[in-house]
Parts: C-alpha cells; sequence; structure tokens
C-alpha cells in the first residue's frame, strides 16, 4: 500500500494540533488558568476544566 504525501499545510495543521495539545498539558499540570477564545471573546479557562 501507497502513503499518501501530507501537503504543507496538513503538516502545519498536525503541528498546531500537537503544539495545542502540549501547552494544555502543561497547563493542567501546573494548575494554570488557559486562555482561550470563545463566542468570540477571550476567556480563562481553569485547569480542571481543561
Amino acid at each position: 500500500m501507497k502513503k499518501k504525501r501530507l501537503t504543507l499545510q496538513d503538516k502545519a495543521e498536525l503541528a498546531m494540533k500537537a503544539a495545542v495539545r502540549k501547552v494544555v498539558a502543561q497547563h493542567k499540570k501546573t494548575g494554570r488558568p488557559l486562555a482561550v477564545w470563545k463566542n468570540g471573546r477571550a476567556v480563562w479557562v481553569s485547569p480542571k476544566d481543561l
């Protein structure tokens, strides 16, 4: 079976998702709130809600 080559856009999206997972995990581990975009506004999310 032949592997599909990833486009630059696909690679960028995978890298961004990995970076977000890492940041969320760090905030959960350290107990710091995380700023996220929700309903058109920036809001703080508690680490217990991540």
